[in-house]
């Protein structure tokens, strides 16, 4: 299934032991304890609340969620990101059932959703319960045949839509469990389509989406029409690394190794940014514009380039061209689009390769300069950046932070700066507390806390039953 495995032999709610087996994946200790806490406390939910009986044949996973380090709103484009898995995610516990029926409870919530593993199934709009129903639909019209059902419990800490990708890491979880159950990978659509974990992360992302890969036909998706970054973060990314991809298709362009003595503080604004009805459509118009440049520059030329980075290598002339023709051709829409080109050519071809340059050569000034001038082009260009986000980036730079930028899909969500680790809880404490003089309002729902780069998704094989 393309996802590191470790065979265990205790009890998950052992929690010492079942630390020292996830400090094989290169979590920090800090992570293996908090990791080993929720693996218990979804073997728990699955037992029930009498205890239960013995799991039979529990399976675990452990997925993250995700750090944009550059590459705002690229992925869609062809463009190219930097990206870290963080030490933030789900712990998910699962056993087959003997019929189609899909329980997933949410341990941390105590909800649990019922459906079955279905092609025709309508997944819930508007509700957590879309995610894995989607999942469930796709898996069914992709792979036709006899289907299992699951009962799946997971936990998380991931902070709920701020950024961090928790609807793109729930989707992979979900994947995963009823891929195992179902042992999908030995199937002949599987091994046709889905040949790497780049494959797979492509193909989670039209889960996402909607759209087809290879000729796993797509579906109605989630409603939003994003990338596969997040997806491919979260099933590939390395310890200490940050890993920089191009995409439409997937391609790994190279990996950097993270500031020796620095890490990730996050601080999460408090400002929803799910991508669910307003929030939703603003994010799908950041995208649609993106479409929209390349359908004119296809329409005028008669060239069949697939995407805005497809454009880039024609050359200066070309561009200019194509800004002509938005002038020309898209009416009062034209300011929109053009300052939605202008920030594509910023972040992914002037600010992107030279701060993954920067670091390259440890030049963390030069890389927090080129870092702020991205953060500046999603406020002005953009336009995906509220307040409260754009106070966090400054005040973290003010504060001392290397370089500091919001991430995801915008409108909402968190902020990422890269600090010295030595001094992170100090400077985690001052962050915050500047934060919430400023928006006092958004000090409940708010939360700061730091991260280094984690490892991608894993199996835990239970050899004995938990």
């Amino acid at each position: 299934m393309f996802i590191r495995q470790f065979e265990y032999s205790g009890e998950l709610t052992d929690s010492r032991s079942l630390a020292e087996l996830l400090a094989r994946s290169g979590l920090s200790p800090e992570a293996c304890a908090a990791r080993a806490k929720l693996f218990a406390q979804a073997a728990a939910a699955l037992k029930g609340p009498e205890g239960g009986a013995k799991l039979v044949r529990p399976t675990a996973f452990y997925v993250p969620g995700r750090i944009e380090v550059l590459g705002k709103h690229t992925d869609y484009a062809g463009g190219s990101s930097m990206v870290v898995a963080a030490e933030r995610g789900f712990s998910l516990v699962v056993v087959a059932s003997d019929d189609c029926r899909v329980t997933v409870t949410d341990a941390v919530a105590g909800e649990s959703v019922t459906f079955d593993i279905d092609a025709d199934i309508i997944p819930r709009a508007g509700h957590w319960a879309n995610y894995p129903m989607t999942v469930a639909r796709r898996i069914a019209r992709n792979f036709p045949g006899p289907l299992r059902g699951a009962k799946i419990a997971l936990a998380s800490d991931l902070p709920p839509a701020a950024g961090m990708s928790s609807s793109s890491a729930l989707i992979v979880g979900i994947f995963l469990a009823l891929s195992e159950v179902n042992l999908l990978a030995p199937r002949i659509q599987y091994r046709q389509d889905l040949r790497s974990p780049i494959d797979l992360a492509g193909y989670l992302a039209t889960i996402e989406n909607g759209q087809t890969f290879g000729s796993l036909k797509g579906d109605q998706g989630v409603g939003t029409f994003g990338g596969s970054e997040d997806h491919t973060a979260i099933l590939t990314c390395r310890p200490g690394l940050i890993s920089q991809y191009a995409y439409c298709p997937v391609r790994f362009e190279r990996e950097i190794a993270l500031p020796q003595g620095c890490t990730f503080a996050i601080g999460v604004s408090g400002v929803v940014a799910e991508k669910t009805g307003a929030a939703m459509a603003r994010y799908n118009a950041a995208s649609g514009r993106a479409r929209r440049l390349v359908q004119l520059w296809r329409e005028a030329t008669k060239y069949e380039d697939p995407h805005l980075a497809a454009l880039v290598p024609r050359g200066p002339a070309a561009i200019e061209y194509l800004r002509s023709i938005v002038r020309d051709k898209s009416g009062p829409d034209a300011p929109m689009l053009l300052a939605r080109l202008e920030h594509f050519l910023t972040e992914n071809i002037q600010v992107l390769p030279a701060a993954r340059e920067a670091l390259e050569e440890g030049d963390l000034a030069a890389f927090g300069d080129l870092v702020d001038r991205s953060q500046q082009a999603a406020e002005l260009w953009l336009g995906n950046q509220v307040p409260e986000t754009s106070h966090l980036a400054a005040k973290a730079r003010s504060l001392g932070a290397a370089a500091a930028s919001a991430f995801g899909a915008g409108f909402g969500g968190g902020v990422w700066a890269l600090v010295e680790s030595a001094g992170a809880a100090d400077f985690l404490e001052s962050w915050a507390a500047a934060y919430h003089g400023r928006f006092p309002e958004r000090a409940t729902a708010s939360s700061f806390f730091v991260t280094g780069a984690g490892p991608a998704a894993f199996q835990i094989e239970l050899t004995e039953s938990s």
